[in-house]
């Protein structure tokens, strides 16, 4: 590709130029080649050969948009199911596209689709959003100019050519709208899972797996030849309009994984990987209220409780601010339970410090700040301390000693009433 046409092509797809998806030409792609050999020990190693092509949507016959770079032509119909770019969302500068070898694993068995023969080979073209919006697989047919020998394994494949142009037609593929989910405790998540044929009533099988570590765990199968279904969550009529999608029972903890949707059309068998991640919330709580009084000297525990969360890592601070600052400071002396995790598979953890205040601590709010992977933003639970100042010695004795001095005036004034209401004088005549 000429540095001009490169420059052009890197400002078509910065600026948008090229509209939606579905109505681009062609798309940059990746020509991942798998090459096998023997090492000086005779191990069996992998070698990957990555190369700049272009994936050009046309009709047989058409010229290549870039003739100096290898192009994939994919010819399509207006409206076809098997046009990739119907399923594809977003902005083109989004995508990416990788186009691969497919070995038919020695399985001999004729494709049923037009126009097919026994010397076809095959690629796939994975187109996927950057942001995870979809993930699409597409199987290519290609017609090389020399058949190849059926006993051919991959590393007799032909080269593909500097400046070579593929006509390749789309048969079947496989998509998903959901490549990454998200589920709080106890939802009904679907899975998303569709796939296209190029020809009607094909030999098909459909299988849904779960994968957790090392290990697999089938969940449901169809296939069309016996009629037959195993396991529940996929819909058999949907299955007939290429909706292979599966509904999840009541999500648990155990319901994390890799959801493996597999579709076999003898010799191609296609899937796409769903992961599920369970997010849970923290309720949050504090043991006192809005507002907290204490006399100075007082101690009083304060507890926040973060609780019911899903997975493990939680982050939890105490911050202590006034009104005249600008920004909170991180209390240093809060100690942490250990986390206590509960039947359903949930966790719990407390964050607590203890406060004896001093007059100078009055007016300061306390927040407690729970940050967790389930949170877009942290939960903040918060308490206004008023601290009262305790009396002294002195005080108390002056307090004391005016209530014995307004005891002994009331008494004094009491006795005077009495002998005012007898009609007696209450003064004491020695006196006078």
């Amino acid at each position: 590709m000429t540095v001009l046409k490169y420059i052009l092509f890197i400002g078509l797809f910065s600026t948008g130029v090229l509209g939606s998806v579905e109505g681009i030409r062609w798309l940059p792609c990746q020509l991942v080649e798998e090459f096998f050999h023997r090492n000086s020990e005779g191990h069996l190693e992998t070698s990957f050969h990555h190369r700049d092509v272009f994936l050009q949507f046309g009709k047989t016959g058409d010229l290549p948009e870039f003739p100096e770079a290898v192009t994939f032509l994919v010819t399509v119909h207006a409206g076809s199911k098997m046009d990739m770019r119907h399923y594809a969302d977003g902005d083109p500068g989004d995508l990416r596209c990788e186009i691969r070898r497919y070995s038919t694993a020695g399985i001999q068995v004729l494709w049923k689709g037009p126009e097919a023969q026994e010397d076809d080979v095959w690629f796939t073209c994975a187109l996927q959003h950057s942001q995870g919006l979809f993930s699409i697989t597409t199987f290519l047919r290609h017609r090389p100019a020399t058949p190849p020998n059926p006993q051919d394994d991959i590393n007799k494949w032909s080269p593909i050519g500097e400046r070579e142009t593929l006509s390749t037609t789309a048969v079947m593929l496989v998509l998903t709208r959901s490549p990454a989910v998200t589920s709080a405790l106890m939802r009904d998540p679907t899975l998303h899972c569709q796939f296209a044929v190029d020809h009607k009533q094909p030999d098909l099988t459909v299988e849904w797996r779960l994968q957790k570590h090392s290990e697999r765990k089938k969940l449901y199968s169809f296939s069309s030849r016996s009629g037959t279904s195993e396991g529940r969550g996929v819909s058999v009529r949907g299955l007939s309009n290429g909706n292979a999608s599966l509904l999840l029972p009541p999500t648990t903890t155990a319901s994390e994984g890799i959801y493996i949707c597999s579709i076999y059309v003898p010799p191609l068998y296609g899937s796409q990987d769903i992961s599920l991640q369970i997010l849970e919330s923290p309720r949050v709580s504090l043991n006192v209220g809005p507002t907290l009084q204490l006399s100075e000297g007082e101690s009083q525990k304060v507890v926040c409780d973060a609780e019911g969360y899903y997975p493990l890592d939680v982050q939890m601070e105490w911050l202590r601010q006034h009104q005249s600052q600008r920004l909170p400071e991180i209390l240093k002396t809060v100690l942490f339970s250990s986390h206590r995790h509960h039947p359903g598979g949930t966790y719990s953890l407390s964050a607590f410090f203890f406060l004896q205040p001093t007059a100078r601590d009055s007016g300061y709010t306390y927040t407690c700040r729970t940050s967790h992977a389930s949170l877009r933003t942290p939960i903040r639970k918060s308490f206004t301390l008023l601290v009262t100042e305790s009396a002294s010695w002195t005080d108390i004795i002056c307090g004391v000693g005016m209530f014995a001095f307004v005891g002994i005036m009331i008494y004094i004034l009491l006795v005077m009433l009495r002998y005012l209401h007898r009609g007696e004088s209450p003064y004491c005549p020695v006196l006078f």
